[in-house]
Parts: C-alpha cells; sequence; structure tokens
C-alpha cells in the first residue's frame, strides 16, 4: 500500500508539472509574438502547399507598404466583389502603379494561374510571412473550439481530482496512518476518576 501511496503521489505531482507547462507555454505562445511586432495567422487553405501546409502558424511582422517587394508573402482580404469570405495568404507576383497607389496581384504557390484579382492596400501598413511553423496552427483552430478547452481543462483537473482522492483514502485505510493512545484502566494514574453516584 504505501508503494502505490508514494506512485500515486509521484504522479500526481508529475501531471500537475505537466500542465503548469503547457499553460506556460501556451500563455508564451499567445503573448511573446504580440511583444515583438508579430500577428499569427492559421493557414487553414492548401493554396501555398510546397511553401507551408495546411494547418501551419504564420508569423507575420507589420512592415510599410512601400516595402513590399514582388515575393513577399502577404495575408490580406480581397476586393468584396470577387465573393472571397475571410483573409488570402498568398505571394505578391506583380507590383503596378495605378490611380491612387500600387496594384498588387497575388498567386498561390500550389495555384496554376494569379488571382483574378488586383487590389490596393489602403492602410499604411501591410502584414507580411516571416516565418511558419508546421501543424502548430492545428492547435490553435482546436483551442478556438469551446469544448475542446473545457476537455483540455477538465480532463487534467478530473485526473488530478482522482489520484488526490485514492492517495486520501490510501491514507486512511493505511495501518501507519492510524494512532492508538493507550486508555488508563479506571482508578489507577493521577487523572484517574470515580464514577460519580446518585
Amino acid at each position: 500500500m504505501k508503494t502505490t501511496i508514494r506512485y500515486t503521489r509521484q504522479g500526481v505531482r508529475v501531471l500537475v508539472n505537466l500542465v503548469i507547462v503547457v499553460v506556460i507555454l501556451a500563455s508564451l505562445a499567445f503573448i511573446l509574438p504580440s511583444l515583438f511586432g508579430y500577428s499569427r495567422y492559421v493557414i487553414t487553405g492548401g493554396s501555398m502547399s510546397g511553401t507551408f501546409e495546411r494547418g501551419s502558424l504564420a508569423f507575420e511582422k507589420i512592415v510599410p507598404v512601400a516595402d513590399l517587394r514582388v515575393g513577399d508573402i502577404i495575408t490580406y482580404r480581397p476586393p468584396a466583389k470577387f465573393g472571397i469570405d475571410g483573409l488570402v495568404t498568398h505571394r505578391i507576383v506583380s507590383i503596378n502603379a495605378g490611380k491612387g497607389g500600387d496594384l498588387f496581384r497575388t498567386k498561390g504557390d500550389a495555384n496554376a494561374t494569379q488571382d483574378p484579382w488586383q487590389f490596393q492596400l489602403q492602410q499604411g501598413t501591410q502584414p507580411r510571412v516571416t516565418y511558419t511553423v508546421p501543424y502548430v496552427g492545428y492547435a490553435f483552430l482546436a483551442l478556438g473550439d469551446r469544448h475542446i478547452r473545457m476537455l483540455l481543462i477538465g480532463i487534467p483537473a478530473g485526473i488530478i481530482a482522482i489520484l488526490s482522492l485514492v492517495e486520501l483514502v490510501g491514507a486512511l485505510r493505511s495501518p501507519a496512518g492510524k494512532r492508538t493512545t493507550p486508555i488508563a484502566p479506571a482508578g489507577s494514574g493521577a487523572d484517574a476518576r470515580e464514577p460519580i453516584t446518585a
């Protein structure tokens, strides 16, 4: 029983430490990029396959639009008239002078043709992909789901509670945990009391 209790305590400690490490790493992954001026985007499509795959996490640095060059990969929202709902991360293939500013055209590295639209970047700055980390984006997508977040928190908490309960029950049942105090027989010792009779 003592061996079981010892292993249970070690298991609880390891699990608690593991949960703490995961929480710290997740917090750093959320906080550090923004502290250094980076934004994060999860790659959900396959149009850049070969350069980075679906599920990659793209880290992008905010740069002046004037610093963009052909070959840069950017994340932007296509013109509304093309019906693309959401952001696109593609490579710049041409920059041409246009009325009111430069006209950009992009292409996905895995696509056979260029994107059918040209667009202007209205803001003075633009996120440009600096590096990507494969597969990590899946974790961010999963954490965006409320039910998965609850499972990730609830399962370790439940395991810790069960292990703690097992340890407590083991300690209560252990003979070593029981203390017996000898009771002096009536009438002996300095603290003996005579029964009271009416």
